[in-house]
Parts: structure tokens; sequence; C-alpha cells
């Protein structure tokens, strides 16, 4: 970012709330002390999500189903894989393991070996997203992963499985990451927590969708002599391209800069990028800032909140309608079941980033959504009525994506400058996507009794750790005031980025 002095456009003079401003008035520089006018800020913001959201959101939508397509496919009529109840008894068996020659321990391992390069590359991805630049890593990745998942749609044997879920999985470790990191180029601190809701209910919106678009693609069954679970693939792979277009048409790498901004409105993105600038920090690569990241306090607090929070996401949102239909219900109805319990999840969760931007708050709002799962968990744990059942799992879904999101958040807000937040947010999705492959271990058999209660004691854990990392960031906010006022020595090891005394923590 420079630090050059630039003089605001003489028509702009009446957007600033501030008294004899100078012909010359600098809107850079660490003394720099402009209040935007709220209404064209508000219009700013909104141009913002009009042009960024959009392009995130449906991105990652594909990703997600991009990814859980192999999900969506049984084994055979009586298959042991997890999700293999999806669809029997109301479509012809998909047959993608016996297309194959795959075996049932061959396939769960193809489902289960995405992770491997997924939480290896999460972090890399993140820290070279700067060099490499936003548009130009994410269209990338992008692009191959479509390509894929094309070619997913072609392959004759297990080895050719394993080798695009390995692809996959390091092609899309670097997209939510990245395009977290892009959010916090965009928007304040305390603007981000609904911005990170928006980014995170596709995942409730790909499992609300997911399960019935593949539905209706393997209806294609046949189709050019292909089985329709190639349908599947080739269908969902050709999507994704699309995608790339927008990424690489809709994402600048400098937002502040962006073609649809009016030249107030870039001048006004650079007064907001200089009033942050501490949260922004030096773009410049250093080790020192690599180490630092790996120490702190507040990665080790978020990467076990994550992995807790993310059993849930991933027991929850893989094994739902298999769960429905322990219930009773037929593999159709049980999809179905899921779209409302996926969109109240979504609903709740942006609801909720909205006053957590707004009254900047997070520890509290993470507590109170993880009592909801407890409850859900208990009551499908103990309870034999269906409806009561069904009602535990909006109770569940309250808690999935809501404290997955916003503990992203908490971290986004309170590490800077940028490349250590990069490696934060990395390492933190990587500790916090093992639970993928935990998962896979305790969910085994319907109706899930181990892995509900593995998820319910995830819950009590998150709730310790939470607030644990509350109280640490309170101490932490305590002890900078107390050097401050000179009642306390400053001997802390860290005193740049987060760690200035001006800067202070949100929880």
């Amino acid at each position: 970012m420079s630090h050059d002095t630039v003089d605001p456009p003489l028509e702009l003079k009446d957007s600033l709330k501030k008294e004899d401003v100078e012909e010359d008035y600098p809107i850079v520089g660490e003394s720099l002390d402009v209040t935007l006018d709220p209404k064209k800020e508000a219009k700013l913001l909104a141009k913002l999500d009009a042009a960024f959201v959009p392009v995130i959101m449906l991105t990652y939508l594909t990703c997600f189903l991009d990814r859980s397509s192999i999900g969506e496919f049984p084994l055979n009529p009586h298959g042991k894989h997890p999700s293999s109840q999806r669809f029997q008894g109301n479509v012809k068996v998909a047959n993608m393991p016996e297309d194959i020659n795959a075996s049932t321990s061959e396939f769960a391992t193809a489902v289960s070996i995405f992770y491997v390069t997924y939480v290896l590359f999460e972090a890399p991805w993140a820290v070279m997203m700067k060099k490499l630049t936003p548009r130009n890593i994410l269209t990338g990745l992008c692009i191959v992963w479509s390509i894929t998942t094309i070619f997913t749609g072609f392959i004759q044997s297990v080895g050719s499985l394993y080798a695009t879920r390995l692809i996959l999985g390091a092609c899309e470790a670097g997209l939510f990451p990245c395009l977290n990191l892009y959010l916090t180029m965009v928007y304040r601190r305390e603007e981000q927590a609904k911005r990170v809701s928006y980014l995170m209910s596709c995942a409730a919106i790909s499992g609300a969708v997911g399960g019935l678009l593949a539905y209706g693609l393997l209806h294609m069954d046949g189709v050019g002599g292909k089985a329709g679970w190639r349908w599947v693939y080739i269908i969902e792979g050709l999507f994704s391209i699309i995608c790339a277009l927008l990424i690489w048409f809709g994402l600048p790498n400098n937002p502040a800069e962006a073609y649809f901004l009016t030249e107030e409105e870039k001048w006004m993105m650079r007064v907001r990028n200089e009033q942050r600038r501490n949260y922004m920090g030096s773009e410049e690569f250093s080790w020192e800032e690599m180490r630092i990241a790996i120490r702190d306090p507040k990665l080790m607090f978020s990467a076990i909140l994550q992995f807790c929070q993310d059993i849930l996401l991933y027991g929850f949102s893989t094994f739902l309608p298999t769960i429905l239909g322990g219930m009773g219900y037929n593999s159709l109805m049980s999809n179905v079941l899921t779209v409302p319990v996926y969109a109240w999840a979504a609903i709740i969760f942006i609801t909720i980033a909205r006053f957590s931007d707004r009254y900047s708050k997070f520890a509290s709002y993470i507590f109170t959504a993880n009592i909801f799962g407890i409850i859900g968990y208990i009551l499908l744990l103990t309870v034999e009525n269906t409806a009561v059942r069904y009602f535990a799992t909006f109770l569940i879904g309250i808690t999935t994506y809501t404290s997955v999101g916003l503990n992203l958040t908490w971290l986004n807000v309170n590490i800077a400058p940028h490349y250590r937040r990069a490696l934060a947010i990395g390492l933190q999705q990587t500790v916090g996507n093992c639970a993928g492959i935990v998962v896979g271990q305790v969910y085994r058999t319907s109706p899930y009794v181990l892995g509900n209660s593995f998820s319910l004691g995830s819950i009590v854990v998150a709730q310790v750790t939470v607030t644990a990392y509350g109280l640490y960031l309170r101490r932490e906010n305590k002890v900078k005031e107390q050097i401050l006022t000179g009642e306390k020595e400053d001997t802390r090891r860290v005193r740049t980025g987060d760690g200035e005394l001006e800067f202070k923590y949100i929880y």
C-alpha cells in the first residue's frame, strides 16, 4: 500500500466531517483523522457486497458440490459406504464403485484420501496468495479442479479415482483460506463476520441442494452411453469452469481500485485502508512473521476450537440424510427433509453474524450457539419420538455452521499483519479439517450412536476452549491497558502487528 500523500478531489470534501479542511489535506498517514459520510460508506459497502459476495459464494458452493459428489453414490443396494443409503430404492444404483472395480475398502479410501492433500496445502496456498495475486491463484486453482472434476467422469480404475481425489484436495485446499483472506482485504474488522457468514452458508446451501442435484443428474443414466454418476461429475465440472471466469473478471487483485468503483469510492477505499493500517500491516513476506504466527496462543485456541466444531460440521452435513433415514424416512424423503434444516442453519448463522459484527462479540455467541447443539445431540441420542428427533436436527443446525464461521472470523480480526494472518488461517483450517478424517472413523453404522456421542463430547470440549480463549484475550487487553497507563512494564516478546498497544483484541 502506498503511503504517498493523495489529495481528495474537490467534490469529495462534502463527504468528510472534519473542521478546517485544508486545500491539500492528506488522506494517508497515521495522523489521518477523517470520518467518511456514513450514508456514502453504506452505499459503498452495498456496492462491494453486490460485486464480490455473489462470486465468492457461487465459487465456494461449486467447490463444495464437486468435493462432496463422491458421497452421493451408493456402493450397491446394500452397500456399506456411510452415504450409501441416500438413494437406495429411489434411483437406479449408481454403480460407480462397480464400474471402476473398486472394493468397499478402496472406495472408502478414495473418500478419505481427499483430505491428505487438502490439509497439507491449505497453509501454503494462503501464504502464497499475496505473491501470486488473488485473481491468479483463485482462477488457476478453480480451472485445475474443474478439469479434474470433468475427467473424473471418464475414469476407469480406482487408481484414477485416487489421483483425481488427491488433485481436488490440493486445489480446493487453497479456496477457502484465500477467499477468506480476500474478505479481510475488503472489509473492516467489524464488517467481516457477516461476510464470512455468506461464505460459510454455502456449505449449508450445498447440503440442501447437493443431494437433490445428484438425484436429478443420476436420471441421465445411459444418456450418451454413460452412467449417471459420470454425468454428475461432467456437468458439475463444466459449471465450475464458469466460476473460474467469474473469478478472473469479478475479483480484482486490489479491491480498492476495482473497475466498478467511482473516483470518489476509490478514494473512500484508500481512506478505509489507511484507517486500518495496523490491521492490514506490511505486505512484505518475513520468516519472523511466520514464527510469530506459529507460536501465537490465539492460533492454538482457535485451532482446537475449529477442530471440535468441524467434527460437528463434517458429521452433521455428511450424515444428516442417513440420520433421517434411520428415523424411518425413505431415501428421497430423507434428502427432502434436509432442505429446511440447512436453510434454517444458514439463516440463523447470517443473523447471528450480523449481531456479532454490530456488537463485536464472538466468545459469548459461540458459547450460546453451542448450547443448542448440546441439547440437540442429547435429544437425538435419548429420545425415540421421530418428530422430536427431527426437531433436534434444527437445534444442531444452529451450532454447526454458526460456531465454525464465527471462530474463523474471530481469528481473522485478532491476527495482524497480513502474512501472520495468512499462515494462522491456513494452519487453523489444516487442524480443523483433520476432523474430516476422524469423522469417517466414528460415523460408521446407522443410527450413529458413536458418532453422535463423539460430536456431543466435542461440543463440550469446545465450550471449555471458547471460555479459555475469551478469558485469554480479555487478559491480553488488560495487560496492554496497564502498559499504556504506566502501571506495568512492557516485557512482551511480540510488540508489532496485533501486539501493538493500540490494537485491541475482540472477544
